[in-house]
């Protein structure tokens, strides 16, 4: 099993990035897929989440309406698409596959990729 995140970079505030997962070594429609982040200093944070069964969606407070998640299960790809950025989205982004539903919970995920940086500045 493996989960790669990418497409992370710098970005000016108000703009926009859009990150993939790709994930190899299991079949991505069985599983959910969320989305962390974590800045220094602080803890890891559930930013969003496709579910496996209904296609539901989560997003957490703070980038809702900002950012869409999206899967494409024959090319074993999430994305997280990332408009109207802004300097507090600065953190390493990671992909995680969690067995059973979608939760913010990063306990319940049983696979990570290594995580992509996203910096936000002027």
């Amino acid at each position: 099993v493996q989960l790669q995140a990418s497409g992370g970079g710098l970005v000016q505030p108000g703009g926009s990035l859009r990150l993939s997962c790709a994930a190899s070594g299991f079949t991505l429609e069985h599983y959910a897929i969320g989305w962390f982040r974590q800045a220094p200093g602080t803890e890891r944070e559930g930013v969003s989440c496709t579910s496996s069964s209904d296609g539901s969606t989560y997003y957490a407070d703070s980038v809702k309406g900002r950012f869409t998640i999206s899967r494409d299960n024959a090319k074993k790809m999430v994305y997280l698409q990332m408009n109207s950025l802004k300097p507090e989205d600065t953190a390493v982004y990671y992909c995680a596959r969690e067995p059973l539903t979608c939760t913010v919970e990063a306990d319940w995920y049983d696979y990570w990729g290594q995580g992509t940086q996203v910096t936000v500045s002027s």
